[in-house]
């Protein structure tokens, strides 16, 4: 029996000893893993902490997550202020008595890895002030990660009372993708370590390229795809209130950016165009000012596919006639 004890004893001391060896290795790469990360150039992680730090959980299924109100972060190097209405920019009032245009759309649209003066909101607003337009506003209620189904469902919750004399949509080729609703994950909510091994088996498992990303998208844009008719229902939706309360509503068409060369997703810019015109949205494409520009001119960091201050210049200066036409 003393035998038995003490092998017994032995076997919960070794297995302690195990555990404790595993959770001290564990903890020191997590803290490698961080310090290799605190420069801010490692975009998966970046957009792991602006999920951390300006989003919460929305009682909304279909939103799955908000913005945070009044908060800022710096992300990828770039101060990210978010206001009372969780929109990139300043506090703003609800009464406004001028012009005020409401931008909508996810991560492009919030000028990820862009500093906010450089954002294609707020280039509008410097271009309409210095082109002697008074009383103007230009808000931008952008959301990482939101789709059309997204952005204008936070539109009706939320925005509404803002009454923008304008509505700018500005879509991205994504925004037609069916997303679900996410549950949380302690382990990767909370460790880089875990997000980086999650990463690292996406990316050996479920290779991408070039050719990947065109069948996703011919998958995305089928007649038989869920989020192509929620995005069309939601556009819809939008296009009935802004003519019901006499606002001008516009589609701000942004291309992907991986290939301006060899371009292979004008079919889907013909797609919007004529989705657009059925429903009397002032529809404009950039693709045109962008078309043979090389990824590495335009992307806001290396490995991040988001456009960069002069991607958001040329769609200011993209939008900016037809908004003075009006």
């Amino acid at each position: 029996m003393k035998n038995k004890s003490i092998n017994f004893r032995d076997r919960i001391s070794s297995l302690a000893l195990l555990s404790f060896s595993i959770f001290s290795c564990l903890g020191v790469c997590e803290v490698a893993i961080r310090i290799k990360n605190s420069p801010m150039n490692n975009y998966d992680v970046e957009m792991w902490r602006y999920s951390n730090t300006l989003k919460k959980r929305s009682d909304d299924d279909l939103l799955d997550f908000e913005h945070e109100r009044s908060k800022s972060a710096k992300l990828q190097n770039v101060d990210i202020r978010l206001n009372n209405y969780g929109m990139r920019g300043a506090f703003i009032e609800e009464q406004f008595d001028g012009r005020r245009i409401l931008f909508l759309g996810g991560s492009i649209t919030l000028g990820w890895g862009v500093e906010e003066e450089s954002t294609m909101t707020r280039q509008l607003d410097l271009m309409l002030k210095q082109g002697n337009t008074k009383d103007v506003q230009v808000l931008n209620a952008g959301v990482g990660n939101y789709n059309a189904a997204r952005y204008t469902r936070r539109f009706f919750k939320d925005l509404i009372p803002l009454k923008p004399t304008d509505i700018v949509i500005n879509y991205f080729l994504r925004d037609a993708e069916n997303l679900l609703a996410t549950k949380p994950n302690p382990i990767l909510s909370n460790s880089q370590l875990a997000l980086t091994l999650w990463i690292l088996q996406q990316r050996l498992f479920n290779q991408t390229g070039e050719n990947s990303l065109e069948d996703h998208y011919r998958r995305v844009y089928s007649d038989e795809s869920v989020g192509l008719m929620k995005m069309k229902a939601s556009i819809k939706k939008l296009s009935s209130y802004a003519k019901q309360n006499n606002i001008r509503l516009y589609l701000l068409m942004t291309p992907d950016i991986h290939n301006l060369v060899d371009y292979k997703f004008s079919y889907i810019h013909d797609i919007i165009r004529q989705m657009s015109k059925k429903h009397s949205i002032i529809f404009v494409d950039s693709l045109p000012v962008f078309r043979g520009i090389e990824f590495n001119k335009l992307y806001a960091m290396q490995g991040d596919p988001h456009p960069n201050r002069l991607g958001h210049k040329l769609l200011a200066e993209t939008i900016y006639p037809l908004i003075t036409s009006y």
